[in-house]
């Protein structure tokens, strides 16, 4: 009697429910997670500021501005730059003008307040952000707050006021989210792409306002800011003067020759009389000028106290 090859149907029919529990598994376990109707506190994410590669074009914004999310969940804000910010929700009562401008001096704006949870009516700041190591300021990288309260919550960074405000809108538990992380993300790629054009047309349109007598001190249009000194290398001679003008929208700078003072804020030296040595302008708001008569033939460096580590410095030749 001929022997026949025994039947593989059932290894074969094992194999492929192994095979369908590998696929389904994992779905029906993610929409296990998901029956609670989005009740499962979530954790989001803001980008603080944006830059180009080289460090020249700064972004002025939380990206998202608005974010929305459920009572009990989470926002994390990640540092996305090398210049400074903060993340900062000011008490009941209490005007974005009495934060200004920013004072690196001041605890309350330097270092972080409040809680992990926030209770919708007092100060929360996070403290400064960057993503570098070398800004001068004691710095972290991430922030997060979690939301019990629903409501709609502005919040700012000190450094640059109001032109840099973003939203948290906290809505009722359960409450389906218009926008995943990935949306979010998405759309902030795209926003930083369009931040770096506006720096760069920026950039081009100030040139246009400086000259061997003028400077301009960084430019910012409450979008980008453009972290050089524009131009950076002028030359004048003995008896004349450089007048550095901050002429922006929400960015400090200093104008520092020789040794950087350890309090950026105040001024030091005589501008008027410049021979060498220590001269600070001190803190330049937006729409501040500082000016320099140079009394002594020679090569003078300076820096922005504030944004060195980006590359903005510059030279004053000064010739007979």
């Amino acid at each position: 009697m001929t022997a026949h090859p025994k039947p593989l149907i059932l290894p074969r029919l094992r194999a492929l429910m192994i095979l369908l529990l590998a696929l389904v598994l994992p779905v029906a376990l993610s929409g296990a997670a998901a029956a609670d109707g989005g009740k499962s506190a979530k954790t989001w994410t803001v980008q603080v500021g944006s830059e180009s590669s080289d460090q020249a074009i700064q972004g002025m914004s939380f990206l998202p501005k608005n974010i929305f999310i459920n009572a009990g969940d989470t926002v994390t804000w990640e540092a996305n730059s090398a210049e400074i910010h903060t993340v900062t929700f000011l008490a009941k009562g209490q005007t974005l003008d009495s934060t200004q401008p920013f004072d690196p001096s001041n605890p309350m704006q330097l270092f972080a307040q409040g809680g992990t949870s926030y209770d919708g009516h007092s100060y929360y700041n996070s403290g400064v952000l960057t993503n570098v190591s070398d800004s001068g300021f004691p710095s972290v990288e991430t922030y997060s707050l979690a939301f019990p309260n629903t409501g709609d919550f502005t919040y700012y960074c000190l450094v640059h006021g109001m032109a840099m405000v973003g939203w948290v809108h906290v809505r009722d538990k359960g409450t389906d989210y218009p926008y995943s992380q990935e949306q979010y993300n998405s759309r902030a790629h795209r926003a930083e792409r369009a931040i770096l054009r506006d720096g760069y047309q920026l950039w081009s349109d100030v040139r246009d306002q400086a000259d061997n007598h003028t400077v301009i001190a960084g430019a910012d249009d409450g979008v980008a800011m453009v972290m050089r000194f524009v131009q950076p290398k002028v030359v004048i001679h003995v008896g004349e003067s450089v007048t550095f003008v901050n002429n922006g929208m929400g960015a400090p700078h200093t104008v520092t020759f020789g040794t950087e003072p350890a309090n950026v804020y105040p001024p030091l030296g005589d501008p008027t009389n410049f021979t060498g040595g220590q001269l600070h302008s001190g803190f330049m708001v937006p729409g501040s000028k500082f000016t320099v008569t140079f009394k002594k033939a020679g090569e003078y460096d300076y820096i922005c106290a504030l944004h060195d580590y980006m590359g903005m410095i510059g030279t004053v030749v000064v010739e007979d």
